[in-house]
């Protein structure tokens, strides 16, 4: 039965009509976004310029999960230099926030009375770096790319299903903000399915921010505001007009490492994304991953340990992630150590193919410095959209983007909704003595899990560009992703359709209503504790081939979202 759900799954994932093309692509969490990145490579921009008009489009039809407010992290590859650079746009702590920022009387709040409001809004991040990004590589004048956007914004979009149900969902929490409350409660009730959104005061700050650049945000009146909203809300933050100028974004070195004969490069800390996929990915390298693909007639037992294995892997990543990964220009992070080979050797050896391990702990990675650190305990996350996109001259982005929860803090400035990203530091500042290395500090970036991903084939050109929504669980998503392309041969839209398996902390999670679920009683029988949820992913992926006919590209966006890939 439990094979017979998968294959019935993959026989109708098979007869969706991928996207293909010959010369560049975008995949979005939205048809409007991928069109509007779409319209600037079709000017001649490059992949920098779509993903900007992309990005800015998204704040405008998906405005619970990314946008202005917020942050984002991308990898960028040149092909002319053949470079590959991390740029992180992450939000930042305020300078005057505590430790404890996140207790009271000594114990975490409860997730959202600390989301809601202003106590947890960082600096947004997400424009400057896409600023600097563009300086570096931009093609198109910066103006250009928000006329899509602007214009959208001006004349109005249709509310989709997703987020007609979203609203409704947290009516009682918007309904608080008076801008929030004008925006999608119209007439005092939910904005509907299908009814138009107009937002022009979200077209207004577009058209300063074309004008004056990230200034507009970070200077000036719209900072003025950002900082007063904060301050002034019923659960008031921090953040002030200082912090929001002051904010600088960072180009780092992405992380890498070997799976078979490619080359997966992932994001670097502040994200715990890229090591924790490649570790992830490490540990499956000593197993047979080709030999459970679930379309070459796959027994149930081999269906089974193919799950075994992603979770086994994902829950001793999580393991390691949880106790040393946060922002490294704050604390020690041993990357080194943790995507040693030899490591993740002995990582990989704790993995028993028959029984799930009781409890998955950190390890002891070699090069570590400074004071040990205790484990940070589970906390939730949400809202986030993810695009990829190869322009006609082979550079290619992979850019996640988060307010963090669904509509982020629920307060909204000219158009735009604030995030709520400092609840992803551990509200815990220390646990048994120990600091916990995710802790609240001044001007340090909450840790997060976003995992934009590019693969490198053996000719050392991109293979594949991928990244998720879905906070903690972005790691596994891109991990199984991974598998479904590299192990499987899959084509996008099947890899990004597949039914869900992966580990948040301890837990193996399986998506409800598919295959995946059926598996359930006998993972529990192998040790496993396992859940069953309803997964929204959010996964967008551009694959490259390259052969005698030349290149061709295909494309997948996430059915459980609204997006498409787009290509020409």
């Amino acid at each position: 039965m439990v094979r017979l759900l998968l294959l019935l799954l993959l026989l109708a994932v098979s007869a969706q009509t991928p996207a293909r093309a010959q010369r560049q692509m975008v995949a979005a969490a939205h048809p409007l976004a991928a069109e509007a990145g779409m319209a600037m490579l079709r000017a001649g921009g490059g992949a920098i310029d779509a993903a900007i008009a992309a990005g800015a489009m998204l704040g405008l039809v998906e405005p619970q999960s990314s946008g202005l407010g917020g942050g984002a992290l991308m990898l960028h590859w040149d092909a002319a230099e053949r470079r590959l650079a991390a740029w992180d746009g992450r939000e930042v702590a305020p300078a005057a926030a505590p430790p404890g920022l996140f207790l009271r009387d000594g114990q975490p709040l409860p997730f959202l009375d600390a989301a809601v409001g202003g106590r947890a809004v960082g600096v947004p991040g997400a424009m400057r770096m896409l600023e600097a990004a563009h300086r570096a590589h931009g093609k198109l004048p910066w103006a250009q790319l928000f006329q899509p956007a602007i214009t959208a914004a001006e004349e109005g979009v249709s509310v989709t299903p997703r987020l007609a149900a979203l609203v409704a969902r947290e009516e009682s929490r918007l309904r608080r903000d008076p801008q929030a409350r004008a925006l999608f409660l119209p007439d005092g009730r939910p904005i509907a399915e299908g009814s138009l959104l107009r937002n022009p005061a979200y077209a207004a700050t577009l058209r300063a921010i074309a004008e004056q650049g990230a200034d507009a945000l970070h200077r000036g009146a719209i900072a003025g505001e950002i900082a007063a909203a904060v301050r002034a809300s019923g659960n008031p933050g921090l953040l002030t007009t200082d912090d929001l100028a002051g904010y600088a974004p960072r180009r780092r070195e992405a992380v890498c490492g070997p799976y078979r004969e490619h080359m997966i490069c992932g994001m670097p800390p502040p994200s715990s994304g890229g090591v924790a996929v490649l570790q992830i990915m490490a540990m499956l390298a000593h197993q047979d991953m080709t030999a459970l693909d679930p379309r070459n007639g796959a027994t149930e037992a081999q269906l089974l340990d193919a799950a075994h294995l992603l979770g086994e892997a994902g829950r001793l990543a999580v393991a390691d992630r949880n106790r040393y990964l946060a922002d490294s220009d704050h604390v020690p992070v041993p990357v080194r150590g943790l995507l040693d080979p030899g490591y993740l050797m002995l990582r990989a050896q704790l993995i028993d193919r028959d029984r799930a391990l009781a409890t998955p702990r950190a390890g002891n990675p070699p090069w570590q410095e400074g004071p040990p650190v205790a484990s940070q305990p589970v906390q939730p996350d949400g809202g986030t959209s993810h695009l990829s996109i190869i322009d006609a001259a082979g550079n290619a982005v992979a850019l996640t983007t988060t307010i963090e929860d669904v509509f982020g803090a629920r307060l909204m400035v000219r158009g735009f909704l604030l995030n709520n990203e400092l609840t992803d530091f551990s509200f815990l500042p220390e646990l048994g003595g120990r600091p916990v290395a995710n802790r609240v500090a001044p001007g340090k970036r909450p840790r997060s899990s976003m995992s934009p991903t590019i693969v490198f084939g053996p000719d050392g050109l991109p293979l594949a560009v991928l990244g998720s929504a879905g906070g903690s669980r972005i790691i596994g998503h891109v991990a199984q992703t991974l598998v479904a392309l590299l192990d499987w041969g899959m084509e996008p839209q099947v890899a990004v359709s597949l039914p869900r398996i992966g580990a948040l902390n301890a837990t193996l999670e399986l998506e409800a209503g598919t295959g995946a679920a059926a598996l359930a009683p006998a993972l529990e029988a192998r040790g496993f504790p396992v859940e069953a949820r309803t997964m929204t992913s959010g996964l967008h992926v551009i694959r490259v081939l390259r052969d005698a006919e030349g290149v061709r590209l295909q494309g997948g966006a996430d059915p459980r979202r609204d997006g498409v890939a787009l290509g020409e």
